[in-house]
């Protein structure tokens, strides 16, 4: 079996290092962020801050099989107590950066047989949740740019989406600080739980693999139930 290359963005802890667990045995995979922690044998880091480096500018295999992008931001408040900025700043980390990324990595997408992407929105797109105003906007932005992406480029490259509900990584430890955060949100959720790194990573992994090549243009919920299922 031939190793794909697979690129992660952000993959140095919480899901993407899940990911890169799990897919490095079999693939050789890269993990493009500003921490080098972490990083688990076998896996190649390169040194890259998505905000401010430019993606085209490092040393990557000529084809990409497989992408992966995990930044992103929980910047719940009122709307009342939102600036403009704030959006923006959410805007530019979730969306923005997603499509200087790709902009950046086209050609190797492209020049690989085929190729698969797996991007990240919010159970809070479909489901409207107050205070989530400013994240919701900018991960709605992602899934319509991947469904438009999928069938531009449609067979030659996949595009999936994930819509986690909250789930426990460093990114949402202030929500999740303490048991008994975890338990009063878990209850909110059919299945009684949140998410953890590994729940998403597995379908991470899934989507990168060929095992979904019948898939592609998807939003994927994957939260525990809430976003369908009404067991109050």
């Amino acid at each position: 079996m031939t190793q794909k290359n697979i690129l992660l963005i952000g993959g140095s802890y919480g899901i993407g290092l899940e990911v890169a667990h799990l897919l490095k045995d079999n693939n050789n995979v890269i993990i493009a962020s500003r921490s080098s922690d972490n990083i688990p044998d076998n896996v190649t880091h390169i040194k890259f801050d998505v905000e401010s480096d430019d993606i085209s500018t490092l040393d990557l295999p000529e084809t990409l099989e497989g992408l992966a992008y995990f930044p992103g931001s929980i910047n719940l408040k009122p709307f009342k107590r939102l600036k403009i900025e704030a959006f923006q700043k959410d805007l530019d980390i979730n969306f923005m950066s997603l499509v200087k990324v790709l902009h950046g990595i086209l050609p190797k997408l492209t020049a690989a047989e085929n190729s698969s992407l797996v991007f990240f929105s919010t159970v809070a797109v479909k489901v409207g949740m107050p205070f989530h105003t400013s994240v919701a906007a900018s991960k709605g932005a992602i899934e319509g740019f991947a469904k438009a992406l999928a069938a531009e480029y449609a067979p030659k490259i996949r595009v999936n989406v994930i819509a986690p509900s909250l789930t426990d990584t460093p990114l949402a430890n202030r929500l999740l600080s303490t048991e008994e955060k975890k338990e009063k949100m878990g209850k909110r959720h059919p299945l009684k739980r949140v998410g953890t790194a590994k729940d998403i990573a597995n379908c991470a992994a899934f989507l990168i693999n060929d095992e979904s090549s019948w898939m592609t243009g998807q939003i994927i919920g994957l939260d525990g139930g809430m976003s369908t299922l009404n067991t109050h």
